[in-house]
This record gives C-alpha cells, structure tokens and sequence, in this order.
C-alpha cells in the first residue's frame, strides 16, 4: 500500500514482527500489539476511512492539527507536535504526529518525517521497545520531550547572551535578534502549551488503554513540558523587558539630543535677536559709522552667550 511507512507486531519478548500490506487487516492475535505507522497520502487515507470510525479518521487525516487528547469509544485519539529536527529545518516548525490509540494496536500518521518515531521504530525492530500501546504512548511522549529540552534551553541561553549583549552591543543588531528569539519562543510555545494540556487529560483519563504504570510516566512528561512552557514564558518575557530596555534607552538618548539642541537654540536665540535687529536695512542704526561697532556687537554677543550660560549653569540645566 502507498503510504504504509512501518507495520509490526509486536509480542511480550523478542523484536517486532513486520507486517506486508497485506497482512495489516488481519485479526490481531491474543497477547500481541499492533502498531501501523501511514504517511499521509490518498491511498492511506481511504484505508483509514474505510476501517476506522469516521471521527478517529477525520482526525488522523485533517490538514492543520493542535495537540488534543480526546476519549472516543474504545480509544484515544491523541494528538501530538515534536520539534523539527529534519536538515535544514527550522526546530520551531514543529512536525505533528496523529495517534488512535487501542489496547491492542496504536495506529499513527504523519505528514513530515518525525525523529523520535524513527528511534522508537529502531528500538522495536532490536526487540528494545515498548510492549503494549500504553508503553508505546508514554515512550513517545518521553523522547518527543527529550528533544524538546536542547532547543528550548538554547532560547534561553541566547536570552542570557542577548542580557549581556545589551549593555554594548549596536542598537539595531539587537533589536533584531531579540525579535527574532521571540518569534521563535511565540512559534514554538503555540503547540507546546496544548501538548501539555493533552498530556495531563492522557495521564489523568481512567480508560483501559493507558495502564497505572504509564500514567505515572506520562505525568512525569507532562510535568515536564509545563517546565518547558514556564521556561518559553520566560524567555518571552525576558525578551520583552530587554525590547523595553532598549526603547527606554533610545528615547533617553534621544531626549538628551533634544535637550542640547534646545539649549544651544536658547542661547543663540538672544544673539540671533541682537543681530537681526542690527541688521535691518533702515537709518539709525547705531554705530554704522563706527570702525569699532562690529567689534563691540561680537564682545557684547559674547559677554551675553556667556552670561546665559552661567545661568543655565545656576538653573542646573547645563
């Protein structure tokens, strides 16, 4: 089938069976658990259609998708975001994974190659992996927060970079950087913040599918994204009271500038009144006879440039 990424069955002891095409409608035999991961493509959404409940098939085929636990008949429909760890790839872009989950067989789609799926597949094909669809959802859960951990502890240290950047570095540079750090906070805590939500319903659901033991596991997970949600609102905010800091510091140099100019303006103001007025093209103005005139306005200017100087100085405005 075009789209059938991996099939295994997978007993108490030993690796995984893998499954052909043909074998994936199969009864599940007592004592096995069944795991059919699809890539999105028409043929594996007509085999979804044509043997899931039509909500269970709606949800692991929709185009846009949030994390969501949701309880339905005899499973869970379990929806989840991984960071993008692909070449080349952004990790905020963060790639979904779509389970229904049974007690005897765990069925999940994807759109984009997920990292953690392709260890978890390894594990059980060296006969290391999980045993049962509750352990399978809890390992998952554990390497997609694995993953998680370096990406958002890298924000947080850039945070810390950009701290000690702001006290030299260029304006502008900065102003950039911090932006783009947040967009990066804001992209990834859009679908880390509904995953720790889906994760706390799949730890406290009283259904069959997930076992005690693993609802201890998949607390300790949720616990652990609501860490990584704290530490994205951290960064957020960080990143905002350096913006703030900036802006702060901008419009203080900013009103400095204004301030000298002002003051300059202020003391040329009498002067430029002083020679406007002797510079008027009309009889009697004083000393247009003088030699010694133009020399006694640039004292007077002067001792006037001077004097409102000292004053400004008294006033403290200097």
């Amino acid at each position: 089938m075009n789209g059938l990424l991996r099939a295994f069955d997978i007993a108490a002891s030993g690796p995984g069976a893998k499954l052909k095409a043909g074998d994936i409608d199969t009864a599940v035999r007592r004592g096995i658990f069944r795991w059919l991961h699809f890539e999105k493509t028409p043929d594996a959404d007509a085999w979804l259609a044509a043997n899931l409940d039509p909500i269970v098939a709606q949800a692991l085929t929709q185009i846009e998708t949030r994390p969501r636990c949701t309880h339905h008949g005899d499973g869970i429909i379990l929806i989840l975001r991984g960071v993008n760890m692909n070449p080349g790839a952004d990790p905020e872009d963060m790639v979904s994974i779509r389970l229904w989950i049974e007690r005897n067989r765990v069925i999940s789609v994807r759109r984009r190659k997920l990292l953690a799926i392709t260890d978890l597949s390894a594990e059980i094909e060296n006969g290391s992996g999980p045993r049962s669809s509750s352990a399978f959802i809890s390992t998952l859960t554990y390497k997609l927060t694995e993953r998680m951990e370096p990406v958002i502890t890298e924000l947080s240290d850039k945070a810390d970079e950009l701290e000690d950047a702001s006290i030299d570095a260029a304006k502008e540079v900065l102003r950039a950087d911090i932006a783009n750090l947040r967009r990066e906070a804001i992209f990834l805590r859009r679908y880390i913040a509904p995953q720790k939500d889906a994760l706390n319903r799949l730890s406290t659901d009283n259904s069959p599918v997930v076992s005690e033991r693993n609802r201890i596991d998949l607390r300790e997970a949720a616990d652990r994204v609501t860490r990584l949600v704290e530490e994205l609102d951290a960064v957020r905010e960080r990143c905002a009271v350096l913006h703030d800091q900036l802006a702060d510091a901008r419009a203080e140099e900013m009103n400095k500038n204004m301030f000298v100019l002002s003051i300059v303006a202020a003391i040329f103001l009498p002067l430029g009144f002083l020679t406007g007025l002797l510079g008027v093209n009309v009889g009697g103005i004083p000393g247009a006879d003088s030699p010694y005139a133009f020399l006694i306005l640039c004292f007077v200017m002067i001792g006037v440039g001077v004097l409102i100087a000292l004053i400004f100085k008294r006033l403290k405005w200097l």
